[in-house]
């Protein structure tokens, strides 16, 4: 925890919780450091923007000189109203609609195509325009079979065996294929996953079947240690025999071209914590159960992935350790962020503090149940600041009431065609 827990007992006695905390000056440390791992002149490190979409991650984000890597319209608008450059936005979405696809050309934003029948579409409206093209690698890796992006079984990307399906459509519409992609998974847990998988890519990434790429794409994955027993990886190991394997490809290309990843987890992850009040403590025969004042929808990864977050009781963190099972308020059994957990004693109104939560949670909340999502706060050389404010529940239903058409007032739909 590199938030003093002072901070953060500040941080909730001034904003309440449950409240999201990300420490600015970490997501720099990992962006410097991942630098580091991949010493090559020509490196894009593609922020993958749907790890975490807060306004101030992505302002320190480009201001270190990310591109994003979009997933999806609400992706790119949002990237593009915070400034990136929308040569350093490429728009990666699977199973997209012809209206998608036509709105993202509107921007002039690089599109990543991952299927034959989408580049068919593309290429007949529009010909002779730049594109890049995303294949299954056919290396399955991730720490979470939901989570795993490569092999036979996915829905993401070309198949390799199809790179001449693939030239016929882009020679017969004179597409220029500037860059090729694929993404293996998040979490990679086999060391040898990239290294196969560049390798799957560059055996296709010739002059003959690609004459004017620009970059290679090789998506992110990189793996955080969540638990207390995981390894953290080698990064710098793992860069130099990505560099060396990349230096012979481009060699052999005949020019240097751009190497590219897509850290979303590996940048922010750790940067991240959601803190929560205690305010039931219940003792089921054997078990001690902690009741707390979030629930799985604003941190979703323990009930989704079977994801394992650290926790720390910053108000108690002398305390005699029992075990617990940590809880949430939502009306499901599921609603845990962990069992059987060994912690200081826990009190009610204690603080907890919910580790490595900057990745895929904020991003992936929800106001199951009508709950507001948590207020989000970030700290950066010592200070603080709020990022997002939480609504009340009466904020959220009156934004609910504005949204919402009243069926039994038909003069609201006077200017609408039914069927």
């Amino acid at each position: 925890m590199e938030i003093y827990a002072q901070t953060l007992k500040t941080i909730a006695q001034k904003f309440g919780t449950p409240t999201y905390v990300y420490d600015l000056d970490r997501i720099k440390k990992q962006y410097r450091l991942f630098q580091e791992a991949f010493p090559w002149p020509k490196l894009g490190i593609f922020y993958a923007m749907k790890a975490n979409y807060n306004h101030s991650v992505l302002t320190t984000l480009k201001n270190l000189g990310a591109g994003i890597d979009a997933v999806s319209p609400g992706d790119l608008h949002m990237a593009i109203s915070w400034g990136f450059e929308k040569s350093r936005i490429i728009y990666t979405a699977n199973n997209m609609k012809d209206t998608e696809m036509d709105e993202v050309v509107g921007t002039g934003v690089l599109l990543n195509i991952d299927s034959l029948s989408r580049l068919e579409k593309y290429a007949k409206k529009y010909p002779n325009t730049r594109i890049c093209l995303r294949f299954n690698p056919d290396v399955v890796d991730g720490e979470h079979d939901k989570i795993k992006t490569g092999g036979d079984l996915t829905k993401f990307g070309i198949l390799l065996e199809d790179v001449g399906k693939v030239k016929a459509i882009t020679n017969k519409y004179g597409l220029k294929v500037v860059g090729l992609h694929e993404h293996t998974g998040s979490g990679l847990i086999k060391p040898d996953s990239i290294l196969n998988a560049m390798e799957q890519i560059m055996s296709i990434a010739t002059r003959e079947n690609f004459p004017d790429l620009a970059f290679l794409d090789f998506g992110g994955g990189f793996k955080v240690a969540y638990g207390p027993d995981e390894v953290p990886v080698n990064y710098k190991k793992m860069g130099s025999q990505v560099v060396e394997l990349f230096s012979k490809f481009t060699s052999t290309y005949g020019r240097q071209l751009e190497l590219r990843f897509e850290p979303g987890k590996y940048l922010i992850a750790q940067a991240g914590q959601l803190l929560v009040e205690v305010n039931t403590i219940k003792h089921n025969r054997n078990r001690t159960i902690c009741g707390t004042d979030s629930g799985f929808p604003q941190l979703i990864r323990p009930m989704f992935y079977d994801a394992y977050h650290a926790i720390e009781n910053i108000s108690n963190p002398a305390g005699e350790n029992f075990i617990y099972d940590i809880c949430g308020n939502i009306c499901e059994t599921g609603d845990l962020f962990a069992k059987d957990r060994s912690l200081p004693e826990i009190r009610e109104n204690d603080i907890l503090s919910i580790q490595d939560a900057g990745a895929y949670c904020y991003a992936m909340g929800g106001i199951y149940n009508l709950r507001p999502m948590p207020a989000e706060v970030v700290v950066e050389n010592k200070k603080i600041f709020l990022s997002r404010k939480r609504l009340t529940s009466q904020q959220l239903i009156d934004l609910i009431r504005r949204e919402s058409i009243d069926i039994n007032r038909p003069t609201i739909l006077k200017n609408t065609k039914t069927g």
